[in-house]
């Protein structure tokens, strides 16, 4: 019986892949078979990367931003491996988290750049080489959202919004792109372990208590169990999963008293 869940054969790229959810990502996609497409913008935590995944496995120093970044990546998928199959845009930043009226125009547009433009010019160009990979259309775009996209924190005003948006593209993208076979789905991380986080907070501090508390599992995650749902979507086992937004929170954003 042939299983589903393997990425053989498939060229895979994956945004933010240098560390956290993007690296467990880049891994386990290359554990299970398929050729990876790390980028990002440090170069160093990318070839560290690409050595966990081993020799079908490339680095591309770029910002997704930028829609000549964007192109770079793209080409790196086909000159070295022949085309594009799949993507998992995870690139994002937190950006300046605080009370609305400390905020300025310039942090909203900051995280935007990366989070909305990005995650927008990535399954623009992406859906594009997908159609034309081995003359055969189709593909999966996976995108990376966030609990705050349901939820919120106070000073998460500029952050939700991006996360939200994806959300919503999300929808318009997979019934767009379904003529052409490609896939389109979002991840929603909850509390994950991952050096982002670990700017705020560190696991297992009082810092930390209250959103290991709020959880139903009474924990935070760690970055390859939301590399699991990621590398499902991207698989041929979620063939017919379009448009959907799965939350990867253990509970979290259940609302509710918890005892």
């Amino acid at each position: 019986m042939t299983d589903t869940t393997r990425l053989d054969g498939k060229t895979i790229l994956i945004t933010g892949g240098g560390t956290g959810i993007g690296r467990a990502a880049a891994v386990l996609a290359a554990q299970r078979g398929a050729r990876v497409v790390v980028a990002g913008r440090t170069e160093v935590t990318l070839c560290d990367t690409v050595e966990l995944c081993g020799p079908f496995a490339e680095a591309c120093v770029a910002d997704v931003a930028e829609e000549a970044g964007v192109r770079r990546m793209i080409d790196r998928c086909v000159n070295r491996f022949g085309g594009l199959h799949g993507a998992y845009n995870n690139a994002g930043v937190e950006g300046a988290f605080g009370p609305l009226a400390d905020l300025t125009a310039d942090d909203f547009d900051h995280v935007h750049r990366v989070n909305t433009r990005g995650v927008w010019l990535c399954t623009k160009h992406q859906a594009a080489a997908m159609s034309r990979t081995n003359g055969k259309p189709g593909g999966a775009i996976v995108q990376c959202s966030s609990w705050l996209a349901k939820g919120a924190l106070p000073g998460s005003t500029i952050y939700s919004a991006s996360k939200a948006a994806l959300d919503g593209m999300t929808r318009a993208a997979a019934l767009e792109l379904a003529p052409i076979g490609v896939r389109v789905n979002n991840v929603s991380p909850g509390i994950i372990d991952t050096p982002m986080l670990r700017r705020f907070f560190e696991p297992g501090t009082p810092e930390a208590a209250p959103f290991e508390n709020q959880s139903p599992m009474r924990r935070l995650a760690e970055p390859d169990e939301v590399a699991e749902a990621v590398c499902w979507l991207l698989s041929d086992a979620a063939r017919f999963v379009t448009g959907q937004t799965l939350l990867v929170d253990g509970g979290y954003a259940i609302a509710g008293h918890r005892p």
